[in-house]
């Protein structure tokens, strides 16, 4: 049995409750989904939906992107930036020549991601070739491998000059810096005297190309190459002609190289090629030590009996084309006169020369 005391509270609870009830209808979950009877429309939720009642409405999809036709156009064609021309450049740019700013900026970008990488490969490669035991297949050797300790590096005894016939240094370093140009040299010297090395001397340039001097038919296997920024029509500057002579001092003290071997690549590729031109001071060179050059003020006669082409073999000159033979000499010594003649006053000279070998 229940005390007066439960029964009043529940009583009183029940009152509460009721006067809850009419002054605040119980609120309906509108997210469940109860199905009406079979027999009922459903009714128009916006005529019979009550004021009271808590409600969700799908909210406006809400982008930062614009409709099509508000959205800019974007132009996505690439445009090559050029190199502001100068009068120097303008007739270069022409001819597919950029300006030497143009060439530091791609040669500086093939050389950390492709030439310096390709250098270490090659020297890592040649190093491996010379350090490791000749091929066993050799059918010449029939027995096991035996070591000397008696050995050193090769080492070049010739250097051959060249111009570059291109507009600038920054150029010609940007030929040497891609493979499919197959060409290189040891040093590169500019017009403002800079000197730029590019290969290690003890290793093979290819900058001779099909030459002979002497007997020695493959140049590039004993020489260094040194290309000059020149294009082949015009003076030496002074400056790097003094860093020649300076650069050429350290390879003559490194390396032993004689003083009659500094020459050109005209010398040992007659007709085939003319650089350094007429214009190199080649007299110049030779009062430093570098080359040989005659004593104008004392020119001999030759005797009766002085060949003229043996003379030129006896130099170093590929007689075989006796005409191409005359013309390399005279580009070299004469300089004003390239004909494949020789006169009087060539044949004095050629005298003068011989006799120094």
């Amino acid at each position: 049995m229940l005390s007066s005391k439960a029964l009043f509270r529940m009583a009183l609870l029940m009152v509460v409750l009721y006067a809850c009830g009419t002054s605040q209808p119980a609120r309906r979950n509108v997210l469940s989904r109860t199905s009406p009877p079979a027999n009922q429309k459903p009714a128009n939720p916006d005529n019979n939906r009550n004021p009271n009642q808590t409600t969700f409405t799908k909210p406006e999809q809400i982008t930062t992107r614009k409709p099509p036709e508000e959205r800019p156009v974007v132009n996505t064609k690439v445009e090559r930036r050029e190199e502001p021309e100068t009068d120097n450049t303008a007739a270069n740019t022409s001819a597919g020549y950029r300006s030497p700013a143009f060439y530091r900026n791609i040669t500086d970008s093939i050389q950390r991601v492709a030439a310096k990488p390709s250098y270490y490969k090659i020297t890592e490669n040649l190093f491996k070739e010379m350090a490791v035991v000749p091929n066993p297949k050799n059918p010449a050797v029939n027995s096991q491998w035996y070591t000397t300790v008696n050995f050193d590096a090769r080492k070049p005894n010739y250097v051959i000059l060249h111009h570059t016939a291109q507009t600038s240094a920054e150029q010609t370093l940007f030929t040497f810096s891609i493979s499919r140009t197959s060409v290189s040299a040891h040093f590169v010297v500019g017009r403002d005297g800079i000197t730029y090395q590019m290969l290690n001397e003890y290793m093979r340039a290819w900058h001779a190309g099909r030459s002979k001097w002497g007997s020695i038919t493959d140049m590039n296997s004993c020489s260094i190459g040194i290309e000059i920024d020149n294009n082949g029509t015009e003076p030496f500057s002074d400056a790097q002609i003094s860093s020649l002579i300076k650069l050429l001092g350290y390879l003559r003290d490194k390396f032993g190289i004689p003083q009659s071997n500094f020459i050109g690549h005209s010398d040992i590729a007659p007709v085939r090629k003319n650089d350094p031109s007429k214009y190199f001071p080649w007299k110049r060179l030779a009062d430093a030590g570098f080359g040989y050059w005659y004593d104008s003020t004392n020119l001999a006669e030759p005797p009766a009996d002085f060949n003229a082409l043996l003379a030129l073999r006896v130099i170093g000159y590929d007689i075989t084309t006796p005409a191409s033979a005359i013309q390399s000499f005279k580009l070299h010594f004469i300089q004003n006169d390239s004909s494949p003649m020789l006169t009087d006053y060539d044949k004095k000279v050629l005298y003068n020369v011989y006799r120094k070998y």
